[in-house]
């Protein structure tokens, strides 16, 4: 029986699909969320092939998906993986090596980004914000990947992305030079004098307007403006 103030919905456990080639990273993922008590490792898959089957038979609701494997790679494992009846959600798990991937991994339908050098920490909470429908990139891979990604934009991209920032309130505005800086809720929130709450729901709100779904978006719209 629940105790008190409890739901089945809070004690629900986050399943978590682990998809990499490299058995030991597979290993020190497993072991690391094995320690948290609202999150299950469900199944492991060494290539893309793998993980459609482990997604079809396992149904996790967060797949931590490598992109560099044999056979199919995370990219093209996530645009399949994002046409099924019960789609999870996807956080790409790369190396500096493969940042150049970030953009098409984001297209393809991914929720999240982090560095394999991301603190577990980290990784752990952006699992938990990924499977409540909050899309994560690290900020240290913002910075790199804006720097390395990004070409001059043109005029017209320079003026499609003027337009669309034109439609921000200013604050909303603020918060948008600051994810296109890199930087994170906290740090937004203690750069602006807000709550992070009242930061998420700025964030959610440019979303919108600006038909970004995750923060690299968002960052790149600025970029392309001249703001940053």
């Amino acid at each position: 029986m629940s105790s008190p103030g409890t739901t089945p919905e809070s004690l629900a456990k986050i399943k978590v699909g682990i998809v990499d080639d490299d058995p030991l990273v597979r290993s020190a993922l497993g072991l690391m969320l094995g320690g948290q008590a609202d999150i299950e490792v469900v199944g492991e898959a060494t290539d893309g092939q793998e993980a459609l089957a482990l997604v079809r038979t396992s149904a996790p609701d967060v797949v931590l998906m490598d992109i560099r494997m044999p056979r199919i790679n995370g990219l093209e494992a996530t645009r399949r993986l994002m046409s099924e009846p019960q789609k999870p959600r996807v956080i790409v798990l790369t190396t500096f090596g493969a940042d150049e991937y970030v953009v098409d991994a984001l297209a393809a339908g991914a929720d999240g980004f982090l560095l394999k050098d991301t603190p577990p920490p980290e990784i752990v909470s952006a699992i938990r914000a990924v499977a409540a429908g909050e899309p994560i990139l690290s900020p240290k891979a913002t910075r790199t990947l804006i720097t390395r990604l990004r070409a001059e934009p043109t005029g017209e991209r320079a003026a499609a992305a003027g337009r669309r920032l034109e439609a921000l309130t200013e604050r909303e505005h603020e918060v948008a030079l600051a994810v296109g800086r890199g930087l994170s809720n906290a740090e937004i929130a203690k750069e602006l004098y807000l709550s992070i709450p009242t930061v998420k729901a700025h964030v959610s709100r440019l979303f919108d307007k600006l038909g970004a779904t995750n923060r690299v978006q968002i960052a790149i719209t600025v970029h392309d403006a001249g703001l940053v």
